[in-house]
């Protein structure tokens, strides 16, 4: 074991507090930088197999080296002293605090304001059931809602026998206006939340929060916001959208760890939306939590310092450029229908398209990662028949010219029986 003044000990403290520059360029760099001139799977920062075109990053992005070293320095730091390290006054217990507090800066909310979960889904679970419900509320969400943010209300809503009303929106619908009206429309008398998400997770439609939000609280109406599919991909400012609450994601669009994600409730909503962890106060280690992967929140907050290093105004445009191509290359094959929308302030990284009936996506998925190494996404019930393409800074625009190709060469070897 190390001792308290040991080499190892101050080699790993000083691991926790290093910049992160180490490893990571400084913001708006240029592309050449800090990615390889190859097609795919070589960028050093990555650790992504040769060979391999990785265009799912909306699932799970891969980790950054410098963030999965600094994870697991903290590790090996806890594993030195684990009590002295993990409670208290412990390093690794305070570099969790550190943490959360620049996570709560990157989206623009106060430590005290935000819980570190599991994920998205996590997040979303914990705000269902910590909403005090009264028989005959009515929860409000949209038919396009990826299962880990509707599943938490279909849960409370089975236990405390409440109503979930539904809108309804087409893969391809794309006008912001049409849907705020048709959310207003379903906001009832006994309406008690709305949950929306920022990103729809099948066709990466991005919607109007801040004026869904507003709407929601002129119909004192709580308003839930799932984030998974924005956090990492363009700036997010809880306080401006005036959401009650925000879910997302770390180990997507951002590229933390695995299994690390983020809950941030408003202060003046925390009485309405009260989780049993925030009993003890904020902290990642209190008597209401208990102990949880510290290592994995440290290697969040070195996620954030990378994305800080990038640039979230570099990162967005970056990706924008490769979804361009990407959106424009799917419009030109007449066998798919591209349901994500155009070029605008409703478009992200996620472009979709729906496939023909006669081809399954779970096979043609597999054909593209078996026979031309391209991880993409496949969309099924209740979405549509598709594939989802994610493509984030790592990527180059010839692996989406490779994509492009293999995707091609599949749909001509289908229509033509090979």
């Amino acid at each position: 074991m190390a001792s308290p003044e040991s080499p190892l000990r101050r080699r790993l403290i000083g691991a926790l507090g290093a910049a992160s520059s180490a490893g990571v360029v400084a913001a708006g760099a240029p592309w050449s930088a800090w990615a390889a001139d190859a097609a795919h799977g070589a960028d050093p920062e990555f650790l992504i197999t040769p060979g391999l075109t990785y265009l799912n990053t909306a699932a799970l992005g891969p980790t950054p080296r410098v963030v999965l070293e600094r994870t697991l320095a903290a590790w090996q730091l806890l594993e030195s002293n684990p009590v002295r390290m993990a409670y208290g006054d412990g390093d690794v217990h305070l570099a969790t605090d550190q943490a959360r507090e620049r996570l709560a800066r990157f989206i623009g909310c106060d430590a005290d304001e935000l819980q570190i979960t599991r994920g998205t889904t996590d997040a979303m679970n914990t705000v269902a059931q910590s909403i005090r419900f009264r028989r005959g509320d009515r929860i409000l969400t949209s038919e396009q809602e990826h299962e880990g943010g509707h599943n938490g209300w279909a849960y409370v809503a089975r236990r405390h026998n409440l109503a979930i009303d539904v809108i309804s929106i087409a893969p391809g619908e794309h006008d912001p206006q049409r849907i705020l009206a048709r959310i207003a429309d379903g906001l009832r008398r006994r309406t008690r939340v709305l949950s929306i998400s920022h990103v729809f997770s099948a066709n990466g439609l991005r919607l109007p929060i801040a004026e869904i939000c507003a709407l929601a609280r002129r119909s004192g109406v709580l308003s839930v916001v799932d984030g998974a599919q924005a956090l990492g991909q363009f700036a997010v400012d809880v306080r401006a959208l005036g959401c009650d609450a925000y879910a997302a994601s770390g180990h997507k669009w951002l590229m933390g760890p695995k299994g690390t994600g983020l809950l941030y409730i408003r202060r003046e909503a925390a009485s309405e939306i009260a989780p049993v962890q925030r009993e003890d106060g904020p902290r990642f280690v209190t008597n209401a939590t208990g102990i949880g992967a510290l290592p994995l929140v440290i290697g969040l907050g070195a996620a954030v310092d990378a994305m800080n290093a990038r640039g979230i105004d570099y990162v967005e445009r970056r990706i924008r450029e490769l979804r361009e191509r990407l959106h424009t290359g799917l419009a030109q094959l007449p066998q798919l229908r591209v349901v994500s929308p155009p070029a605008g302030p409703g478009a992200t990284a996620l472009v979709a398209a729906m496939l023909p009936a006669s081809i399954a996506a779970k096979s043609f998925q597999s054909v593209l990662r078996d026979q031309h190494g391209l991880m993409v996404k496949r969309i099924e019930a209740p979405f549509f028949n598709g594939i989802r393409l994610s493509p984030h800074v790592f990527n180059t625009e010839a692996e989406i010219d490779l994509a492009l190709r293999a995707i091609r060469a599949q749909l001509d070897g289908a229509v033509h029986g090979q």
